[in-house]
């Protein structure tokens, strides 16, 4: 399987992925380990991408997450992870997490990304609910959020606890599938 759009395109974590998820990791420890301190800390060495790797291809293979790279077409260079995660299959419905490199951070690539892989959350993997948490503070996520048009719902209390902070409150939003009449 793979996205196409624009300058890039979007596959699934690979088992090969580890020396490159590592180095996107590394290059992007400041934007991760905030709100992606256990990606960033199961990446900080090829040894430990390697083993994060194959569990994330496990539980891809074992419908119980989903990760993918997203990378530019020209050099392969791998520029953002985007996960279904939180995936309940009774009430079908998945959450995304995505992280995307400094380098090109604000041209909207990630907002593609989310449409993309709503579109196939819904058609592929039949979810019918996805959802985005972020803090208010992160104006980027929000963007993909809104620019995919998910509602907001609500304010989370005390929803995620970085690792050196207090609880914060998140806000969340949700995108349904169009049920055809």
């Amino acid at each position: 399987m793979q996205l196409n759009f624009g300058s890039y395109h979007i596959i699934p974590i690979h088992e090969n992925d580890g020396w490159t998820i590592c180095n996107f990791a590394v290059a992007n420890e400041d934007r991760l380990k905030h709100y992606f301190p256990g990606t960033l800390k199961q990446n900080l060495t090829p040894d430990l991408s390697h083993i994060f790797v194959e569990k994330k291809v496990k539980q891809f293979e074992t419908k119980e997450e989903f990760l993918f790279s997203l990378r530019e077409n020209e050099s392969n260079k791998l520029i953002g992870l985007v996960y279904i995660k939180a995936v309940d299959w009774k009430t079908k419905q998945g959450e995304f997490a995505y992280c995307i490199d400094y380098s090109v951070e604000g041209k909207g690539v990630m907002t593609e990304a989310v449409k993309q892989l709503s579109d196939y959350a819904f058609e592929t993997l039949s979810l019918e609910t996805l959802q985005i948490i972020s803090h208010k503070s992160n104006i980027g996520s929000i963007k993909v959020a809104k620019n995919n048009n998910f509602f907001w719902i609500k304010t989370l209390k005390n929803e995620f606890t970085p690792l050196e902070g207090k609880p914060s409150n998140m806000e969340l939003y949700e995108l349904y599938k169009k049920i055809e009449s």
